[in-house]
């Protein structure tokens, strides 16, 4: 299972130069088309590089085991929606951990109200008059419908809307005033908003209003384009530095059959560089005194609860913190809280463990011109490379720093990467602060 990300080479190839941009102007409120993503303390983001498929209906436990042996280590499921095409038998939130703990990364998938002029003439399609409405709808049934499945905040949830003609502006309206509002209120839930659409059908719409004032911007991408190329740049009509970081799926091939592990299914192939569901994992507290949680990841932080030996704990993430004895890595809890790894029973006692993810909370960056990343949290650090208008800068620690737009607050995306928190599309003020911890 790959847990990491592209580094160097992604960055090299999909940044722009340090003379592109520069500083950009402050931004101290939040509004569209970068609207805050309002994770609470226990919440964190997930991110997926590499093959997937998706299926009409979740496959049984027995097949997704089978097809560990396949090359796709993600899949799309389809969590709800009123225009959803398979019964879902086995998609339980049983089957949501059993196949977590496989390893597999899952791609939350809605399919509500579809275009007026799209998508099949069976399916309920969006009131124009009332198309935010309906996409606030759809928004908080995707939420109940993730979280009774175990899917926690942090995830990303993608919509699924089916493809509709260029050219009827009415329609096209009413489809981007449905996607603004299930971005908005995924954002207000806590959740990550995803779309998925036809290349030719729909995206490139979606990626005309990607500045518009008037619209919240979503934060992951997801085409259809059948044409059996992976590639996740050089979309026509899709611009590089729009979804730019981290934020691109394409599904290239549909509805053909393959076999793993003797077992075969009827799948369409996707790629992904974008995030996905996250999903907790219970273990245990190890043998010995009782492990204190604390409130950061670290022993300066102060202690707010003790866990007995043998004690059941629910990881949701990984952080780097102060060292516990020969380690390095802190658990977090669903409750906020902090357990030093080296006592919880993880498949690594010293380090990183698959499939637990990192601790990551990725906010929209505000300025249209983008935001410069620096190896310091200070303007004076060398620039070490920029993140585009409407990318993602995935926070997974802060600290003070150079004061700009009222903040002194810095946002480390990755070691030696740093943006202010002015750029970034935090709740509140441009000062507050997200749920990762100090670094």
């Amino acid at each position: 299972m790959r847990t990491g990300w592209r580094t160097a080479r992604w960055r090299a190839a999909r940044w722009p130069t340090a003379a592109t941009y520069g500083e950009p102007a402050t931004t101290a409120t939040y509004a569209e088309p970068a609207t805050a993503v309002r994770y609470p303390a226990w919440a964190s983001a997930t991110g997926y590089d590499g093959l997937a498929f998706d299926a009409c209906a979740a496959p049984p436990l027995a097949a997704m085991r089978a097809w560990r042996r396949s090359p796709y280590q993600a899949i799309g499921v389809y969590v709800g929606g009123q225009n959803r095409t398979c019964a879902q038998p086995a998609l339980t939130r049983r089957w949501v951990a059993a196949v977590s703990v496989l390893g597999w990364r899952l791609i939350p998938i809605f399919k509500g109200r579809q275009p007026p002029c799209g998508g099949r003439p069976a399916d309920l399609k969006i009131f124009p008059a009332v198309a935010a409405a309906e996409g606030t709808w759809a928004a908080d049934n995707a939420w109940a419908q993730v979280m009774a499945l175990g899917m926690i905040r942090g995830s990303a949830i993608y919509y699924d809307m089916e493809a509709y003609p260029t050219g009827d502006a009415p329609c096209r309206n009413a489809v981007l005033g449905f996607l603004s509002a299930w971005t908005s209120e995924l954002h207000r839930l806590g959740y990550l908003s995803g779309v998925y659409e036809n290349l030719n059908l729909g995206a490139r719409d979606l990626a005309g209003a990607y500045s518009s004032a008037g619209h919240a911007r979503p934060d992951a991408l997801w085409i259809a384009r059948y044409d059996g190329k992976r590639a996740l740049a050089g979309w026509a009509g899709i611009a590089d530095r729009q979804w730019a970081v981290h934020q691109r799926a394409k599904q290239f091939r549909a509805d053909f059959s393959e076999t793993h592990g003797g077992v075969t299914l009827n799948i369409d192939a996707d790629n992904l560089d974008a995030p996905v569901a996250t999903t907790a994992f219970g273990y245990r507290v190890t043998a010995g005194r009782p492990a204190a949680a604390r409130s950061g990841p670290g022993w300066s932080y102060p202690a707010v609860k003790a866990h007995p030996a043998g004690a059941g704990v629910t990881v949701v993430c990984q952080a780097p913190g102060s060292g516990a004895g020969p380690a390095t890595v802190w658990d977090k809890l669903t409750d906020g809280s902090y357990v030093a790894d080296a006592r919880v029973d993880t498949p690594s006692g010293t380090g990183y463990s698959a499939p637990v993810t990192r601790c990551r909370y990725p906010y929209q960056v505000t300025a249209g011109q983008g935001a410069n990343q620096r190896g310091g949290p200070r303007v004076s650090a060398p620039l070490t490379g920029q993140l585009p208008g409407g990318s993602l800068a995935w926070v997974a620690c802060h600290r003070a720093g150079t004061r700009i737009g009222g903040t002194r607050i810095w946002y480390q995306i990755s070691p030696r990467h740093w943006v202010s928190g002015s750029y970034a599309a935090a709740p509140g003020t441009a000062g507050s602060r997200p749920p990762a911890p100090r670094c």
